[in-house]
This record gives C-alpha cells, structure tokens and sequence, in this order.
C-alpha cells in the first residue's frame, strides 16, 4: 500500500467521523427543502478509463433523466438556492469521501469526467487516465467559477470543449508527471483556504 493510499484512507475516514454531524443536518436539509433523493449519483470515468460512480449531495432539482448524469454544460436552471449554498462552499462534494474510502478515488488527483468529454482529446486523457481521479486539484482551484463561465457563454458546450476542458487536461497532465505527497498537501491547503475566501 503505498503512502499515498494510506493517507487517503486515514483522511477520509477521519473526515467522515468529524463531519458526521454536518453530513447529517445536510441530508435532512435537502430531504426538507428539495424533493427526492438526498443523493446524486454519477457515472465518471476513473483511473484505467474505468467507469465509477460519484457520489454528491444532490443540488438540483429532480428532472425527468437527469440523475443518470446527463448535464449540460453551462445549464444552472435547476440549481436550488440550498443547492447554491452546496456548490460555493463546496459542501455538496464531501460524500466523494466515500469514493476516497472505496478506492476509486483518491483525495487529490485530476477531476473525473463524463464519458462524453473523455472521447475529446483522447491522447491526453490516456495519460490522465494513469492515477485516481480527486476530489481537488489544481484544475479545480482556477476553474473554482467554471459555472459561471458558461452559463454567461453563448454556447456553453464549445466553450468547454474549445477552451476550458484543454486547459484542465494540460494541468491534469502535469500533476500525473509531477505529483507528489507534499505537492498533494499544498494543493490541499490551497483548496481550504480558496473554499474560506471566496
């Protein structure tokens, strides 16, 4: 087992008994305030091209589909004001501790996909595709407002495609060639303090 696996196990499990509380009061928020499930469940590709399913606290509305993790880019109609409060502050993320804890992620690492994105570029992805996705990197940091980006854009779907999503997967590329366990912490800190101040 290498450092890194043990980290991540010690880390979310630690981080699930220490937000057991939080996890609870906001599953009975969203039982309370948005009808349906309190989960949102989402097929992503992972480490190996290998599909996994994400786990989030669910942050819109039910639509007819739209759990089997069909999203369009830049489509924020189905956002709920709870839902709203969830992504800013990133606590709709905090179930992924779980994928953390099963394996199929890790606590940093590139962000997973939809299938959909990951036939664009295929060459690239291949290397993504040589470490565990993650909750945080460095991708998510500088894209933090990605939602607002395309939901200003005129056609949200190739601004994604022809702008964002290249720029992810080249800094995707550099943590696969250039990780490492006190990079992993940096990027930890990073995030924490991006989550605090914005």
């Amino acid at each position: 087992m290498t450092a890194k696996r043990i980290f991540d196990l010690a880390f979310s499990s630690l981080g699930l008994l220490l937000l057991s509380l939080p996890f609870f009061l906001i599953a009975l928020l969203i039982k309370l305030k948005m009808p349906g499930p309190v989960f949102f469940i989402h097929y992503r590709i992972g480490k190996n091209a290998q599909p996994f399913r994400l786990i989030k606290f669910r942050t819109m509305k039910v639509g007819s589909g739209k759990l089997s993790g069909s999203f369009d880019a830049g489509d924020t109609s189905r956002i709920t004001s709870l839902g709203k409060i969830l992504r800013k502050t990133k606590l709709d993320e905090l179930p992924q501790l779980f994928n953390v804890l099963k394996g199929d992620m890790s606590l940093v690492g590139p962000r997973p996909e939809v299938k959909k994105w990951t036939e664009v570029y295929p060459e690239k992805w291949e290397i993504v595709h040589r470490v565990k996705p993650g909750i945080t990197d460095n991708a998510s940091i500088i894209f933090r407002n990605e939602e607002e980006i395309l939901s200003s854009s005129n056609n949200p779907e190739e601004t994604y495609r022809n702008e964002i999503l290249p720029k992810k997967l080249d800094l995707y590329i550099n943590y696969v060639n250039k990780h490492s366990f006190f990079g992993d912490i940096v990027i930890i800190l990073k995030t924490l303090k991006t989550v605090i101040t914005t």
